[in-house]
């Protein structure tokens, strides 16, 4: 773990009580509308197997729970105060919860029909050697779906920006007491890559079918794509 993951994991462990609620306040609503929106395209078959990133407190696991109910969903964090909070959500009792570091997954290779996460990407040291991972440990034909945030662009770049500088920090500091963790967080959404990148990063790595749409002013971002049938 470098010295830029041990910092990350540090904020997310102080930040995990008021993570959903400063969420949905950024976002309006929309994180847990989006969380499910990643679930359905996940496409888990019936009786398979999810792996869901950087859990977080859960949402996208528990959705892809809620709508196959017998699929295996696991949820993976390295942060252990943030998987504290997903086992007490209703459901979580159905969902493994395990502590691990995305650049380097225990699983066996192809062993997931599907893997998601949100916000990972614009967290982690090594982006390329963490989509290889989720490549690795996917099964020929399944499906990666992220959500993630893209700095803004275009007409609103200005006025984006500066919410974003303003709104995020101050709102950690109302509701969370914790204003640096989320600077951090700001500085991470503003300076993290374009969608055009991510996209081509998921095509280095091996996958197919790779596409994206915007939400909520194209500040968030699903991408998906497809492991090949035949490698």
């Amino acid at each position: 773990m470098t010295a830029r993951d041990a910092q990350v994991q540090g904020i997310f462990n102080r930040i995990n009580v008021e993570y959903d609620r400063i969420n949905a306040l950024m976002t309006l609503g929309g994180h847990a509308r989006w969380c499910r929106e990643v679930a359905r395209r996940a496409q888990v078959p019936p009786r398979g197997r999810l792996l869901d990133i950087a859990t977080g407190t859960g949402e996208i696991a528990l959705a892809v729970r809620r709508r196959e109910p017998r699929a295996e969903v696991v949820g993976v964090d390295f942060s252990e105060n943030m998987l504290a909070e997903a086992r007490t959500k209703p459901g979580a009792d159905s969902v493994t919860w395990e502590f691990a570091d995305a650049h380097e997954l225990r699983y066996e290779d192809a062993s997931f029909d599907a893997v998601t996460h949100g916000y990972l990407l614009r967290n982690v040291s090594d982006v390329p050697r963490v989509l290889r991972e989720q490549f690795r440990v996917l099964r020929p034909g399944g499906r990666v779906v992220v959500l993630e945030t893209a700095p803004p662009r275009g007409l609103l770049k200005l006025a984006v920006s500066v919410g974003m500088s303003v709104v995020l920090p101050l709102l950690g500091q109302i509701v969370a007491r914790d204003r640096s963790a989320y600077s951090y967080l700001k500085s991470s959404t503003l300076g993290f890559v374009p969608p055009a990148e991510v996209e081509r990063q998921l095509r280095e790595a091996g996958f197919e079918d790779v596409g994206s749409e915007s939400r909520y002013l194209g500040t968030n971002v699903i991408f998906w794509g497809r492991k090949p049938t035949a490698i």
